[in-house]
């Protein structure tokens, strides 16, 4: 039986759904005003993976990943690069999906666009108002939050806590400090509403695109662990009060990236893009360094841990490379697996399950579950032809039978000698030969990788 831990309880708890066999999952997804950095990787991962498990346990898995399309960033981004909202908007979106087909992240299944939502958003909000849950100032609408008596349950902060630690703005003419925006009042960039022009708060968005698309209640509500206050805590009481019913029955959050024990973020500077990450490593090597780790604890960011995840996928790819032993699935093996995911999606003891099938060389079992933890181990088949790794092998006088990784890893240490000796004549041949096999060379600082046009 699967076990997730539930934020709302702080507690282990059997995942059962809401109705039968179905699963309305909804993640949070990018404000897309930027690129996507490792961050990401290891939020949209780690609920990938989820996503991937629950349809293989036979759920019917309905999942939605919004993306947010207006917002404050996207407009300070538009003014800094003198194009609009909406341009901004989509080109960061493409980048972004882009970003999560080059890590073999599943598309979602519903994947709405905050300004395709406006009109539930609206609605949303006019019925808080007429509840008493929210309260118009001068075209902005104010999210009540006394008159929500459970509000701070989810980060389990009582209210006079919360008080005590909120900012307080000057000429705030909020009634209480934690009061959020539903709308803002934004005459130059705005939409029409009943309180004039203006754009929608990013907590509303959240809830009118899961209302929408998955229902007042759903199964699962994830995302970072940054976002359980305010974002989900106030999704919560906005939806609960619009609603008036539950808004969530399982919160999963997953931990922060650091890098020298500091949150990645865009305001530290000490992010990567997925760009950067992709250049220098594979979609394989990505997802088993973020796994390597539960998905609830920090993970730590340095070359020397992508470099270690690289060689265990050199060994889960040189293992399934090796072809099919009797077309038959270990049955055990899989009931190890289960029994590693089914507790909160344990994936470090899931990846020994697949460690120890290369020791008994059952390739067809460990293809299998390799495949639900999203990871591709026919790359290596399908990156060089045996034309090109003949052709490769014989001018370098390597041995033909080689795998291709070991083959390239050989003519990366004859170019790097060429170049240190100065022989370009080689180093260009090598190049040379390489294009001809559509083979192409990436130099970063942490070292050089290829990959087939």
């Amino acid at each position: 039986m699967l076990k997730l831990y539930n934020t709302l309880s702080r507690k282990l708890e059997e995942f059962t759904p809401l109705e039968g066999n179905k699963v309305k999952m909804y993640v949070c997804g990018p404000t897309v005003y930027d690129k996507a950095h490792l961050g990401h990787a290891r939020c949209y991962i780690t609920w990938d993976i989820l996503y991937r498990y629950l349809k293989f346990l036979g759920y019917d898995v309905t999942y939605c990943r919004n993306v947010t399309d207006v917002d404050d960033k996207i407009l300070k981004k538009a003014d800094t690069e003198g194009a609009s909202p909406d341009e901004i908007a989509e080109r960061y979106y493409k980048s972004f999906s882009n970003s999560m087909k080059s890590l073999n992240v599943l598309t979602p299944d519903v994947e709405p666009r905050a300004t395709k939502t406006l009109g539930e958003m609206i609605k949303m909000v006019k019925v808080l108002i007429e509840k008493g849950y929210a309260y118009e100032l001068d075209g902005d609408v104010y999210f009540d939050v006394k008159k929500y008596k459970e509000y701070g349950k989810l980060s389990w902060q009582p209210i006079d806590e919360l008080m005590s630690g909120a900012r307080v703005e000057e000429n705030d003419k909020k009634k209480c400090p934690l009061d959020f925006a539903l709308w803002k009042k934004d005459e130059v960039h705005g939409y029409n509403s009943p309180w004039g022009k203006g754009r929608p708060g990013w907590h509303i968005e959240c809830s009118a695109m899961s209302k929408k698309h998955l229902g007042d209640t759903i199964d699962i509500h994830a995302g970072g662990a940054d976002l359980i206050f305010p974002h989900h805590e106030n999704e919560i009481a906005q939806s609960e009060c619009a609603n008036g019913c539950k808004f969530v029955k399982y919160f999963l959050h997953n931990g922060f990236v650091t890098v020298n024990k500091e949150k990645m973020s865009k305001s530290l500077h000490n992010f990567k893009t997925i760009d950067d990450l992709t250049s220098a490593y594979d979609s394989n090597t990505i997802r088993f360094f973020i796994i390597t780790n539960h998905y609830r604890m920090p993970v730590e960011f340095n070359d020397e841990a992508l470099n270690a995840a690289k060689a265990g996928v050199t060994r889960l790819i040189n293992a399934a490379s090796k072809g099919s032993k009797d077309g038959n699935i270990n049955q055990k093996a899989v009931e190890e697996f289960k029994a590693a995911m089914d507790d909160d999606l344990n994936t470090s003891k899931a990846l020994a399950v697949l460690f120890s099938l290369i020791k008994t060389g059952d390739n067809d079992t460990l293809s299998y579950l390799a495949d639900i933890l999203g990871f591709d181990l026919t790359l290596a088949k399908k990156e060089l032809t045996k034309d090109c790794v003949t052709k490769i092998a014989k001018r370098f006088e390597l041995d033909e039978n080689a795998l291709p990784d070991e083959i390239m890893a050989q003519v990366i240490k004859i170019r790097k000698q060429a170049r240190d000796e100065k022989n370009w004549a080689l180093s260009d041949e090598i190049r040379d030969i390489l294009n001809e096999s559509n083979v192409i060379l990436k130099d970063t600082k942490e070292g050089t990788s290829w990959e087939v046009k």
